[in-house]
């Protein structure tokens, strides 16, 4: 079977597609493009030059012949390079988030359904061993219909702070929403149940002295409360609290199923735990399973970030250009199922805290209300509907702090 030509945007957080596509039989590596010298530099002394061309400029990146690129550039920024790359034929691996905002959640949807193309969203941590086991024991039902479920990513971003934001003031990090970073913690509900999130409220944290240290303008950490079509609740929580937590429960009409807490020490989001009945009434008649979840291509998936799951997303972009039906990619309007519900609770915090309805944009007659919606924390895309980070008002910085995680960059890099 034909390789799949890949080229890679970002070669920071890209690294993980750089390393499959390098790997992985039916993929070929052939072209990285960063803005960045040092992390260019980096790239080609790690995968050299013979077959693979390294850009600075996108322009010229686009051009490169090849079937499929993977978007690991900044997380705002993602849309408007899909677009491009799928108006010039190429199938589209989207790195968190899909969008900034709805005006671009329109276009690229359409598309999307113009092109034909492949769009793949690429939540990494709905393929994670706990969650992607979740996902095929709900389908079957194990444990009855969605009643609640509760998502929870939480990364003290600290210590990566330098590595991640380059010291750069305006750096989309430091201009977030609490709520705008939650496709770690929405995501796998969604991707479990196959469910469409309808209605949200959203809570955001206080600042905190972490966060001014950073360069941060938002608050520390956002929550979505959730109700998804059938009636069920789900709360997703996300940010940057002191200690890292990733833990997934969802229950259902005869059972529940959750990863295992960090804490425990005992592999975390990779352990899984099922307490089920046979049927729903039957209560304590069941039984409690505790495992950890494995799946075929482990071997090959050995050692790729995120519990393997970099590995999983890729994998089955590649099997959905090959054109296997079975290929399990995250599509474009599952996508902004997992990615409005932030966006919407943010628009439910600057109201003070009123539910707001989350649109299904499958349908064609919603995305008109929105095809001109610009409203975002990124005074250049906003342009006159531009909203802060914070809610309570934007917080001042003094230059020097961004002056010194650049230095701690520059050390390490």
């Amino acid at each position: 079977m034909k390789k799949v030509k890949i080229g890679v945007l970002g070669g920071y957080r890209g690294g993980s597609m750089i390393e499959f596509s390098k790997k992985y039989e039916h993929a070929e590596l052939v072209a990285i493009c960063d803005k960045v010298p040092e992390v260019l530099d980096r790239q080609k002394e790690t995968c050299g030059e013979e077959g693979i061309m390294y850009y600075s400029d996108f322009e010229d990146f686009i051009k490169h012949d090849m079937d499929a690129v993977v978007l690991a550039n900044y997380a705002n920024e993602h849309a408007p390079f899909a677009i491009r790359c799928m108006k010039e034929g190429k199938h589209v691996f989207s790195e968190v988030l899909p969008v900034q905002t709805m005006k671009e959640a329109v276009e690229l949807i359409e598309t999307v359904e113009e092109t034909g193309l492949i769009y793949a969203y690429g939540e990494n941590y709905c393929y994670m061993p706990g969650p992607y086991e979740m996902r095929r024991l709900y389908r079957e039902g194990k444990i009855g219909e969605f009643e609640y479920g509760e998502g929870e990513y939480v990364h003290n971003c600290e210590p990566i702070w330098p590595d991640i934001t380059y010291g750069e003031p305006d750096h989309w990090r430091n201009n977030m929403y609490a709520t705008f970073y939650c496709t770690h913690s929405m995501g796998p509900l969604v991707h479990i149940t196959g469910l469409r999130p309808v209605r949200v409220t959203g809570y955001e944290s206080n600042m905190n002295k972490r966060g001014i240290r950073c360069g941060r303008r938002g608050a520390q950490m956002g929550i979505e409360m959730v109700e998804f079509e059938n009636g069920a609740i789900a709360k997703s929580i996300h940010g940057d609290l002191y200690r890292n937590s990733i833990w997934y429960s969802i229950y259902g009409s005869k059972g529940r199923m959750e990863t295992s807490r960090e804490d425990a020490d005992i592999a975390g989001v990779s352990r899984l735990y099922v307490n089920f009945d046979e049927e729903d009434g039957a209560y304590d008649t069941g039984k409690l399973e505790d495992y950890f979840p494995k799946k075929d291509m482990d071997d090959a998936a050995a050692g790729f970030g995120h519990g393997n799951s970099d590995f999983y997303s890729m994998y089955n972009f590649v099997r959905k250009i090959q054109g296997f039906g079975d290929a399990d990619t995250i599509d474009v309007y599952e996508a902004l199922d997992m990615f409005l519900p932030g966006m919407f609770a943010y628009r439910s915090i600057l109201k003070g805290g009123i539910p707001m309805e989350i649109p299904n944009l499958r349908n064609k007659e919603e995305r008109e209300k929105y095809r001109n919606d610009t409203m975002c924390t990124d005074p250049k895309v906003a342009g006159d509907m531009y909203i802060p980070p914070f809610s309570k008002g934007i917080p001042e910085i003094d230059d020097e702090v961004y002056r010194t995680v650049k230095e701690k960059w520059m050390r390490k890099s």
